[in-house]
C-alpha cells in the first residue's frame, strides 16, 4: 500500500481559517493545495488553539469543510502551561483502520509536557507521531530545558520503535548540519543551530532513525532537483529571506531505519510567496 503523509507548522489555525490578512489568504491557498494532494495523514504543529471549546468547535467545522473525509485529533496547551500556545493536531482518512490515539507525556521539564506538543497514532503496521519541539529561546535561556526535552523525546521514540516502525514528523527546531541552513557561519550560537541542539539530533538519529530527506538527497545544499529549495522555514522578520533562499531546514520526517528503503518522496512543498514554514511531504510504500 502506498502512503502519503504531510506535516506542517501552520503558525495559528485560527489565523489560517478565519484571518483577513493577505498572509491568511496565502495560508488558505496552501491548505487547498494539501486538500488536492489528499494525504493519508496530515500533521499540524503550532495550532495555538484556544481553551474556549466554542471557538475550537467553530474552527473544527471550518477545517472539516476542507477535509470532510478525515477524522481529527488535537491537543491544546493546558495549565500550568500558558493558554493559546503551541498545540498539535493530526488528521487521518476515515477509511483507514481506526488508530489508537495517545497524547504523550514524556517526562519532560515543566511546562513543556502540558503545551500540547505531541500526538501519536498507532496503526496496525506502524506509529505516526508529530512533535512541536520547544525552542531554545532567542537568548538561549531555554537551552538547558531543550536538552532535557531532547533526551526524553529520544527515549520515547526508541520505546515506540521497539514495538513497531515509527514515522516521526514535525518542527524539530534544529538545523542538523551546516548544509541545512543558508548561513551557518553566522548562526553557530543561534537558537536552532547550537552545538548542543545539533548533537542531540545526532543522538536521535543514532538511536535508530533516518532523516528521510537526507536519505534521498545526502549532499543537497540550497537547492535540489530543478532548483527546488532544501529549506523548510524562511523567517518572516526578514522580508527577502524566501526570495534569496535564505532559510533553514528544521522540519523533518524521520523514519525507523528499517523503513528507509521504503521512502519514495521526501520534500518541502512550494508555498508561493508565503514565508515561515513549508509543509513537508513523505511518500512511501509498505
Amino acid at each position: 500500500m502506498e502512503y502519503q503523509f504531510i506535516s506542517w507548522n501552520i503558525d495559528s489555525l485560527n489565523a489560517a481559517l478565519t484571518g483577513k490578512s493577505p498572509r491568511s489568504d496565502l495560508t488558505r491557498a496552501v491548505l487547498q493545495k494539501i486538500v488536492q494532494l489528499h494525504p493519508t495523514v496530515l500533521a499540524i504543529q503550532e495550532t495555538k488553539l484556544s481553551a474556549d471549546q466554542n471557538k475550537v468547535k467553530k474552527l473544527l467545522q471550518l477545517l472539516t469543510d476542507y477535509f470532510p473525509d478525515y477524522a481529527v485529533e488535537y491537543r491544546i496547551s493546558e495549565p500550568p502551561a500558558r493558554k493559546g500556545y503551541a498545540g498539535t493536531m493530526m488528521l487521518y482518512l476515515k477509511s483507514l483502520p481506526q488508530p489508537q490515539v495517545t497524547f504523550p507525556h514524556i517526562g519532560a521539564p515543566e511546562p513543556t509536557d502540558d503545551e500540547g506538543r505531541m500526538i501519536t497514532l498507532e496503526f496496525p503496521e506502524f506509529f505516526v507521531t508529530t512533535v512541536y519541539t520547544p525552542n531554545a529561546g532567542q537568548d538561549l535561556n531555554r537551552l538547558a530545558l531543550r536538552q532535557e526535552w531532547d533526551d526524553c523525546y529520544r527515549q520515547y521514540l526508541t520505546q515506540l520503535d521497539q514495538q513497531k516502525p515509527v514515522l516521526a514528523c514535525g518542527d524539530f527546531n534544529v538545523a542538523h548540519e551546516e548544509i541545512d541552513l543558508a548561513h551557518p557561519q553566522n548562526n553557530h550560537h543561534s537558537s536552532g543551530f547550537t552545538d548542543e541542539e545539533r548533537q542531540k539530533f545526532s543522538q536521535l538519529l543514532a538511536a535508530g532513525f533516518t532523516d528521510s530527506f537526507r536519505y534521498l538527497y545526502p549532499q543537497a545544499q540550497g537547492f535540489y532537483q530543478e532548483q527546488r529549495s532544501v529549506y523548510t522555514w524562511f523567517p518572516q522578520r526578514v522580508r527577502t529571506s524566501k526570495q534569496n533562499n535564505s532559510g533553514w531546514r528544521i522540519d523533518y520526517w524521520l523514519v525507523s531505519n528499517r523503513l528507509a528503503d521504503k521512502i519514495e518522496i521526501s520534500e518541502p512543498l512550494a508555498t508561493g510567496e508565503r514565508q515561515d514554514h513549508l509543509p513537508i511531504l513523505l511518500k512511501f510504500s509498505m
